[in-house]
């Protein structure tokens, strides 16, 4: 496939880090080297606020919430009716602005667990302090409601943190596949498609060359890249539509994730081979 990147003008600062990048981990072959090195730079240069350290999370990067404000000003975001979101702190103010604007939210359940998302929903004449704090992890927990399969939603906009991206749109997370399995369930039931546009706020310094041979089909690509000096839009690559392979699921995933299994169920129901890998 053909990837081409539009982008905004890089700031000389970027310019060099990026050049200094590949000068200090020209072999970076392995999207856990990509992770530990993305890392162990935001940590050195203290370039993350709470949670520290960032090792294993989505890093709350410094100028998050400038990020968040450039995902406010597009117009994906303005025309959208239903966002999701995740639960990571740098996304934060993404959510609030979302409730602010009268939006629905959609978060993922932790780890699947007890469902697929969850909608917050805010008490009625909610203030912008009850707002700020829906956004919150407390407030995920305490003003939300499981949205079910049997729920018929189409989500307009995505926004995810990462530990990594490209230009041409692939993404490191934490290396846990939470990410690229809810957006697989999602196709599955109906609730996104290829033009299903997907987001990642992230710091200058996440925006690092992922080599193509470490990217998987079925991982999800990311349209926009929002840093807190620029806007990329990552073109030419196709999302996957494929939804669930379960000949890729295990049954012990199918036990971990509740919400996996009815949804295998339903499928199975509709005449779809739901075998599971041996």
């Amino acid at each position: 496939m053909k990837f081409h990147a539009t982008e905004l003008p890089i700031p000389s600062i970027i310019t060099l880090w990026r050049a200094a990048m590949s000068a200090e981990a020209p072999n970076i072959t392995t999207k856990a080297a990509i992770r530990q090195h993305i890392w162990e730079h935001i940590g050195r240069n203290n370039l993350a606020n709470f949670p520290r350290p960032v090792h294993h999370r989505i890093p709350n990067f410094k100028g998050a919430n400038a990020a968040g404000e450039k995902v406010v000003a597009m117009d994906i975001f303005k025309k959208a009716k239903t966002i999701k979101v995740n639960p990571d702190k740098p996304q934060e103010w993404v959510r609030y602005k979302t409730l602010e604007e009268g939006k629905v939210l959609l978060v993922p359940t932790p780890r699947l667990k007890t469902g697929l998302f969850n909608r917050i929903l805010p008490p009625a004449g909610a203030n912008t302090a009850i707002l700020k704090k829906c956004a919150t992890r407390e407030g995920i927990t305490h003003y939300s409601a499981p949205v079910g399969l049997e729920h018929k939603i189409t989500i307009d906009l995505i926004v995810i943190g990462s530990v990594a991206v490209s230009s041409k749109g692939y993404r490191i997370g934490k290396g846990e596949g939470y990410a690229d399995m809810e957006y697989a369930m999602m196709v599955s039931m109906g609730a996104v498609n290829q033009d299903t546009v997907v987001v990642s706020t992230v710091h200058d310094c996440q925006v690092v060359d992922i080599p193509d041979e470490l990217t998987d089909e079925h991982d999800l690509m990311v349209d926009y890249i929002v840093t807190p000096t620029r806007v990329i839009h990552c073109q030419g690559h196709t999302q996957s539509s494929a939804g669930i392979q379960w000949s890729k699921v295990t049954p012990q995933m199918l036990k971990d994730i509740p919400v996996l299994k009815d949804l295998r169920e339903k499928e199975r129901r509709l005449g779809k081979n739901v075998t599971l890998k041996d």
